[in-house]
């Protein structure tokens, strides 16, 4: 049984966020990046996939620049866009991933995923069900494994999207 407001049982960036959005309100230190992740489903799924080998707080923020450049974070869009167009945005100085080539192939394989089997709406895929479901939807997207299924549970409860606990 997972307890989503108990995150002890992680470690890294993600729970430095998680301790400064406690005592200071902002979890990436951007207070609009913050903003998207509470407002859009699409970004939380984003951001987490984006959060491997660079500081949580800059996979976090991920998505943030790709709205600001794309103008929405329309998974659809996304996942029809020419991959060099995508691939120009998303290499923008700063890079919405150090890794620009695997993210971007990820990114739109996630995006086409979304559009194909949730209607665009990452929110689809916690919507119904306990948080085994929800893991198991997330493990089969592009570049979710079971460590970034676990952590889910944490970022829909402290970003307001859903508690997964019990």
């Amino acid at each position: 049984m997972i307890d989503a407001s108990d995150y002890s049982s992680l470690e890294g960036g993600l729970v430095r966020m998680l301790d400064r959005l406690q005592a200071e309100g902002t979890a990436t230190k951007d207070r609009d990046a913050d903003q998207l992740l509470r407002d859009d489903p699409n970004a939380v799924l984003l951001g987490l996939l984006y959060d491997q080998r660079v500081l949580a707080e800059t996979a976090f923020t991920g998505p943030l620049k790709l709205k600001q450049r794309l103008g929405h974070l329309d998974m659809r869009r996304i996942a029809e866009m020419d991959r060099d167009a995508f691939a120009a945005v998303f290499t923008e100085s700063p890079a919405v991933h150090r890794f620009t080539n695997k993210m971007v192939d990820l990114t739109q394989d996630v995006a086409r995923r979304l559009a194909d089997d949730y209607g665009g709406d990452a929110a689809q895929i916690w919507a119904e069900g306990g948080a085994a479901d929800v893991q198991r939807r997330v493990r089969a997207l592009p570049g979710f494994g079971p460590m970034k299924a676990k952590k889910l549970a944490f970022c829909l409860y402290y970003f307001g999207h859903r508690d997964l606990s019990g």
